[in-house]
């Protein structure tokens, strides 16, 4: 090869290379701004500015149930259908049977004791009639009324201190409470409701093992509610003087009233709020329902220093804080609302709030706020 054809093809190598690596710098500079821009999300934000208004008490809380309960097995075996299938949702009535443990081995072993006291007494019959004539016949009867599928018939009365301590040394006394204790706990094969309610969660399916202590189902009591209400310290005396309230749903549709119960002694240390509990009463043709939202009033105006936030900013008595570019969660105190909006305590001057909820939030995103 040509000496001057050595010297084209290496200036020819050597352009190629300063092309690719120029190629690739600018490849990576756009990779890195694309990866920039897709880590930053923008929010709708508003700088909190209070504001001393006069308004309408006002604040905000959940129905809950004033009985929730967790219905547990206290026996081992396999659990059977009660009389309806438990599902959530499903209604059922007091005294209805919510569960079953099969007991068939539990009821052979109380017949089997049983049969074993009906032994030890006829037994023991010669004796009681030789020395005790006549107490004899209250001893018959006993052992008549002994039965495996009947329930233990009840104790005799003892007249004399020989008369017991003949039957102690029989070891009569010690069966006898062995069985009725056995026969207490047949009744923990099955639990009947204790009032008129609601499933609200199921945890075992019939054909299951249920062991002592296993959770079987969450029931709540129907028509007995009560909400719990977050109110400031500064209008707690303000909420016992007007002890009854009004409720309103979501979309300000009145819906009940109800009055104060009890108030918590715990104060919650951001918010200096406490929980004060109402008792609520649906108002006719209205249907209220565990788990629902609904906003509290009460006839009564004060001035406040307040800030105004869309409805939506706000859920579960907190709102989304954009702080150092990264979004935190705040609790506020509701005070007051209007349709679209509501009044609330406890943000500062100056920090920025959200206008719209995150469905999560990520430590890796750079959040940038936009004024609205």
């Amino acid at each position: 090869m040509k000496r001057s054809q050595i010297i084209l093809f290496a200036v020819f190598l050597v352009i190629t290379a300063l092309i690719y690596m120029a190629l690739s710098a600018n490849k990576k500079e756009y990779n890195k701004e694309l990866k920039e821009e897709d880590t930053i999300v923008y929010v709708p934000v508003r700088q909190v500015k209070n504001k001393i208004a006069s308004l309408t008490l006002t604040s905000y809380g959940q129905i809950l149930p004033n009985s929730e309960v967790i219905v547990s097995v206290e026996v081992q075996g396999k659990l059977e259908k009660g009389a309806l299938t438990l599902k959530p949702g499903v209604n059922f009535r007091k005294g209805q049977i919510l569960y079953r443990v099969n007991n068939e081995e539990a009821f052979y072993a109380l017949s089997a004791r049983k049969s074993t006291l009906s032994n030890i007494l006829l037994n023991a019959l010669p004796d009681l009639e030789l020395d005790f004539p006549s107490e004899r016949n209250k001893w018959v009867n006993f052992l008549n009324a002994l039965k495996p599928d009947s329930r233990m018939p009840e104790l005799p009365t003892i007249n004399s201190a020989k008369e017991r301590g003949f039957l102690i040394s029989r070891n009569f006394f010690a069966e006898y409470y062995n069985i009725m204790s056995q026969e207490a706990r047949m009744e923990k094969y099955m639990y009947a409701a204790p009032f008129n309610g609601t499933v609200i969660a199921v945890y075992a399916e019939p054909g299951s093992i249920a062991n002592p202590g296993g959770q079987i189902a969450k029931i709540a009591k129907t028509g007995d509610f009560e909400v719990k209400v977050p109110i400031s310290m500064e209008d707690l005396e303000l909420y016992k003087d007007n002890s009854i309230a009004n409720f309103n749903d979501a979309s300000g549709k009145f819906v009940a009233t109800g009055k104060i119960i009890r108030i918590s002694d715990v104060i919650n240390q951001q918010t200096q709020s406490a929980d004060v509990y109402y008792s609520i009463k649906a108002n006719d043709g209205e249907q209220i329902y565990n788990g629902m939202y609904v906003n509290v009033s009460i006839n009564k105006e004060a001035v406040k220093t307040t800030m105004t936030l869309p409805r939506v900013a706000v859920k579960n008595g907190k709102v989304n804080i954009l702080e150092n570019d990264q979004v935190n969660s705040q609790e506020i105190v509701i005070v007051g609302s209007i349709p679209d909006s509501v009044f609330v305590t406890g943000l500062r001057d100056g920090q920025q709030v959200l206008l719209e909820p995150l469905e999560k939030t990520d430590n890796k995103v750079t959040y940038k706020g936009i004024s609205r």
